[in-house]
């Protein structure tokens, strides 16, 4: 694969699979942080958990598609034994990455419904580690949420409307 094709091919999964974790990140919002270390709303932590799960195969599947590897077609189940398998004869660090972000996200975050915001900022880590590798080096911007663009507009009206207040009241 040349070096144009290894920058094209990957630049709109790299965009989707950030996506998928923006939109992991906002549902993650939703389950609230506890002072005590966990999430209050374990049905948003699972949610967050299982999307940015889905992120981290896009940008797996871009990965080893730019290394040649040859994975079984869509209509074909891929497993986890297969993608381990496959990253392991060719980068021991990514499979590392990968075990990391399968068993917080998929299993601990996903399956058990597990809480604890360490353990699921430390999925989340090893996520956007293994989404990093597929970095293009001119990047295509990820389209802005609906939810995005009004809490956007939310924010920058509010802080005008709050300097204008500011420059009254002095």
């Amino acid at each position: 694969m040349t070096r144009e094709e290894q920058n094209t091919v990957p630049s709109a999964e790299y965009a989707e699979a950030n996506r998928y974790m923006d939109n992991a990140k906002e549902t993650l919002k939703r389950a609230e942080k506890q002072d005590d270390g966990y999430y209050r709303d374990e049905k948003y932590v699972r949610t967050a958990c299982g999307t940015a799960y889905l992120g981290v195969l896009r940008a797996l599947d871009a990965w080893l598609l730019i290394k040649g590897a040859q994975l079984p077609g869509k209509k074909k189940q891929k497993s986890i034994e297969l993608y381990e398998y496959t990253v392991a004869q060719i980068d021991k660090k990514m499979l590392s990455r990968l075990k990391a972000a399968y068993s917080v996200l998929h299993l601990d975050g996903y399956y058990r419904g597990v809480t604890s915001i360490d353990t699921i900022a430390s999925g989340f880590k090893a996520a956007y580690e293994l989404i990093d590798k597929i970095k293009p080096e001119n990047p295509v911007d990820v389209p802005e949420t609906r939810g995005g663009k009004a809490k956007r507009a939310w924010n920058t009206f509010l802080i005008s409307a709050a300097a204008m207040f500011m420059r009254n009241r002095f």
